[in-house]
């Protein structure tokens, strides 16, 4: 069975620094039209770094759309053209101050596909080292060392429910196995 849609036309509604809003016709694979509302990001990394075997870096900080303060693993979106690879390395040294002389990609998470193109690369850091902390202008960010039971227990009681921080957490679970 095809499930394909065929773009019609297709309308920037909204050009902004983080996002893009278009808005397509589209024709449905049983030939009906339709239009889908779209928003397209550059994506971004997400690092579980690893201090040992039982202890992860968190980063804590407001996060304006929810209202709220959270815990979330270190994260940050891919600038126009960067490869996720260095990405990740210059996100961690900028939200928690060190560096990891080992990597491993987690793969990568689809974070909304039914409006939004963000694709997330998960990636595990491991034996880190501190360097100093580089935040970028206007990000007020904390980062704590917490032992990963107890996140693990965090997610389960709701206290962390941050969809990224979990999938690279399972993501990492399921690689051990």
């Amino acid at each position: 069975m095809n499930f394909e849609e065929k773009t019609l036309n297709s309308e920037v509604v909204f050009d902004g620094k983080v996002i893009t809003v278009i808005r397509d016709d589209v024709e449905l694979a049983d030939g009906h039209k339709s239009f889908r509302e779209v928003i397209l990001h550059s994506g971004g990394v997400v690092i579980l770094a690893k201090k040992d075997e039982k202890t992860i870096l968190l980063v804590k900080q407001y996060r304006y759309p929810l209202k709220e303060t959270v815990y979330e693993l270190p994260a940050g979106k891919l600038e126009i053209g960067e490869n996720p690879d260095d990405a990740c390395k210059r996100e961690l040294e900028e939200e928690t101050g060190y560096q990891a002389h080992n990597w491993t990609s987690l793969g990568y998470i689809n974070t909304t596909p039914g409006i939004c193109t963000e694709k997330l690369y998960l990636y595990l850091a491991t034996d880190l080292e501190f360097v100093g902390e580089h935040p970028d202008e206007g990000e007020i960010i904390k980062c704590f060392e917490f032992p990963l039971d107890e996140v693990k227990n965090m997610i389960m009681s709701g206290e962390i429910n941050d969809a990224k921080t979990i999938c690279a957490i399972a993501r990492a679970d399921m690689l051990k196995d």
